[in-house]
């Protein structure tokens, strides 16, 4: 599972003009799932980016996580935005090609699960919509951006 994070001030996703999703202070993540994904990368990959230390402390420090902003126990805001284009490789050409992120139907249910899972975790998750042209918007705070990937493990037998 791939992610890029965020740290905003602010975001929104907007899909014909409306907004689906909307955030304050927190993290928007781009998520895709790749081939070979299943749960299990998807429960570290929600697990890492809820605990990952990015915001600010007093001095300045990356000391805290979204589920802790501030040092006082404030959880952020999260909008988690399906992404396949992240699957992407460059390598040949120049036309990208995809075939390494998950079948739609495979990664809308994962980025579902991650959602559901997200929303049993953490207090405030919002979405943008799977498969949609969405229009994104953000103030990328620090700026701050991570890339995240939890890959699936070998199988050793």
């Amino acid at each position: 599972m791939i992610g890029v994070l965020q740290r905003v001030s602010q975001a929104q996703v907007q899909v014909d003009g409306a907004i689906v999703g909307q955030i304050g202070a927190g993290l928007l993540v781009l998520v895709c799932a790749e081939q070979g994904d299943s749960e299990t990368e998807a429960d570290k990959f929600l697990a890492k980016l809820l605990k990952l230390r990015i915001f600010s402390d007093a001095q300045g420090k990356m000391n805290h996580s979204l589920q802790d902003m501030d040092g006082q126990g404030t959880p952020g805001g999260l909008l988690l935005v399906s992404q396949f284009t992240l699957a992407a490789n460059t390598q040949a050409g120049n036309r990208p090609s995809f075939t390494q992120a998950a079948p739609p139907a495979e990664g809308r249910r994962l980025y579902d699960y991650v959602v559901a899972q997200a929303r049993l975790a953490h207090p405030e998750v919002q979405t943008g919509q799977f498969a949609a042209d969405m229009k994104v918007s953000l103030v990328n705070d620090g700026p701050v951006t991570i890339p995240l990937r939890i890959a699936p493990s070998p199988i050793i037998g």
